[in-house]
């Protein structure tokens, strides 16, 4: 499967950052890797809920990173080079962060598809194993899995033509070590939780960004990932927890944000990049969603 997702600029769009590298072609089936230059300060991320387990390598830099369940309490955790994040919960998250030196702060994202995970249970545990869930893990560090990410990273930014056996070697290698090594004590659950795959979420995400000044159209978004107009707004909100109404709403108040903090472009031409061609009715959604006017976020920065 390829997945290459849309273009670099979409998704530069879309994550708080600068992408580096997306995996894409037949050496990264069943894979999904992505490597990030992220902003010094973040002051939320949400992260959607995929099936596929997610493992966030910090490739350099250092930063006191924050994360929650929606609504939920923060956690604080100070990472640097060569610490990981394991997400497998099949609930979204929402993150921030600060970096605590000067250092570009890198990370890189993989995705191990089900079907990867799927083969190294059975080679663990024979092919009458049941699921197998993983563990979450929270700025850990792993000689093995660092090892590896560093070799898959090479394949990914230094070679014009990955190779096809190395990386799904590696790919291989990583999925049993995270089989062997975080696997839950809780029964995993028997079918999926029906949220959008990691690949099929990228699509949706990258084509509610591009069409930020846009109303949502549910059918367009729905026909991305060839699923009928209520399966999607269900499985969508399986992976994120909101509505995609919702969603784009918050998508237009991190670019809000991101505009008024980094550009002198006045509000009203704020509100109408991101979609309120009325100012007052852009104000009283800013403030809903941020907790302040833009005037006022504008004033702080």
């Amino acid at each position: 499967m390829d997945f290459e997702l849309s273009t670099a600029e979409a998704l530069d769009e879309r994550v708080p950052g600068e992408l580096i590298a997306t995996s894409k072609g037949t050496p990264w089936r069943d894979l999904l890797v992505q490597m990030f230059t992220r902003r010094p300060v973040q002051e939320s991320l949400l992260i959607p809920a995929v099936p596929e387990p997610l493992i966030v390598w910090v490739v350099s830099g250092s930063a006191l990173v924050e994360e929650r369940p929606l609504d939920g309490e923060w956690m604080a955790n100070e990472v640097r080079e060569g610490d990981f994040f394991l997400q497998t919960s099949p609930r979204p998250c929402e993150l921030r962060w600060r970096t605590l030196t000067h250092e570009p702060f890198r990370v890189m994202h993989v995705y191990l598809g089900l079907p990867l995970i799927r083969r190294a249970v059975i080679d663990v545990h024979g092919p009458e194993a049941a699921n197998v869930q993983l563990r979450e893990i929270s700025g850990g560090t792993d000689a093995i899995i660092t090892n590896q990410l560093g070799i898959l990273r090479d394949e990914l930014v230094s070679r014009r033509s990955p190779s096809t056996m190395l990386v799904q070697g590696l790919a291989s290698s990583l999925a049993v070590h995270l089989v062997r090594s975080y696997a839950s004590e809780e029964q995993a659950p028997a079918t999926p939780h029906g949220g959008l795959p990691a690949f099929k979420m990228h699509r949706v995400l990258n084509a509610m960004q591009e069409r930020l000044d846009q109303e949502l159209d549910l059918s367009r978004l729905a026909r991305e990932v060839q699923l009928s107009d209520s399966h999607f707004s269900r499985s969508f909100k399986k992976s994120t927890g909101f509505s995609p109404s919702q969603y784009l709403t918050r998508l237009r108040m991190e670019r809000a944000r991101r505009l008024l903090r980094e550009t002198e472009m006045p509000i009203v031409e704020v509100g109408l990049e991101v979609g309120y061609a009325s100012p007052s009715h852009f104000a009283q959604v800013f403030r809903k969603e941020v907790g302040v006017l833009p005037s006022d976020y504008r004033s702080v920065r």
